[in-house]
């Protein structure tokens, strides 16, 4: 009889989903009062800096994303573990980041419908044993499912 795989066993457990006014919540819990990072929400990417830096001291961050999610648009994707919200990865269209357009190292190089990720989180308590891994994973399947071809990180 084979032994299970603690880390395996883990991991084979997670659940991914898109963040939705379902479990945005879910998404409020994981990132805390600080909004994961000094306020961020995950609009870093998505709006210009002045905005943004404006954000992170009125919550108007927390309510664009929010505004994002209630409109049905595509935001990123939540991990979870025992319905516990432990990881999340922005996941959306190239052409809503808007920072991304400017950038030197990750402006568009052809016009291909392109989905980029270019923010993650994870729970302290989850992070460096492979949450991430199985994510990015998880979102190729994702991908393909809908037909995407090209994914940037």
């Amino acid at each position: 009889m084979t032994k299970s795989n603690p880390d395996t066993d883990f991991l084979a457990s997670l659940k991914f989903e898109p963040l939705t006014k379902k479990n945005w919540n879910e998404f409020v819990q994981l990132f805390g009062e600080k909004g994961a990072c000094g306020n961020c929400w995950c609009m870093y990417y998505r709006i210009r800096k002045s905005d943004f830096q404006e954000g992170k001291v009125n919550l108007s961050n927390k309510n664009a994303m929010k505004e994002l999610v209630w409109a049905g648009e595509p935001t990123g994707i939540l991990g979870f573990y025992e319905d516990i919200p432990i990881a999340w990865c922005a996941f959306a269209p190239r052409e809503d980041y808007l920072k991304l357009a400017g950038s030197r190292v990750h402006k568009p190089i052809d016009d291909k419908f392109v989905w980029s990720i270019p923010c993650t989180f994870a729970d302290k308590k989850f992070r460096k044993k492979g949450v991430s891994v199985a994510r990015l994973k998880g979102d190729v399947n994702d991908a393909k499912e809908i037909g995407l071809k090209i994914i940037r990180a």
